[in-house]
């Protein structure tokens, strides 16, 4: 069972990949290899789609909260995963810190 602080956390850290993969999605846009980029740019997206509707469930209370964070948890997995083999690229580097940050918070709360 998880505690309030651990779900404002969560909440907060959910936030901040959605900012961050959106800025990494629009930083890949931009690169002269954009096409090497593909895979990054869809799992930034569905970073901060997916983080931003369990941030919005969490603090609803939704029923599906939890399930929600088990998924959002896989994703900002695998967007951490594909941002790491990018490269040393500072904006990536944040994006993939957060998003193992966020799914670490996202694992506690779908337990």
């Amino acid at each position: 069972m998880t505690n309030q602080a651990t779900m404002e956390q969560c909440i907060q850290e959910c936030y901040n990949v959605a900012q961050l993969a959106t800025r990494c999605a629009e930083h890949c846009l931009e690169a002269q290899n954009v096409q090497d980029m593909k895979a990054c740019i869809r799992l930034c997206h569905d970073s901060a789609a997916i983080t931003t509707a369990c941030a919005e469930m969490m603090i609803r209370g939704s029923q599906f909260a939890p399930r929600a964070c088990g998924v959002c948890a896989e994703v900002c997995d695998a967007c951490a995963e594909q941002c790491e083999r990018m490269g040393d690229d500072d904006i990536m580097r944040q994006c993939a810190e957060a998003c193992r940050r966020c799914a670490d918070l996202c694992r506690q709360m779908a337990a």
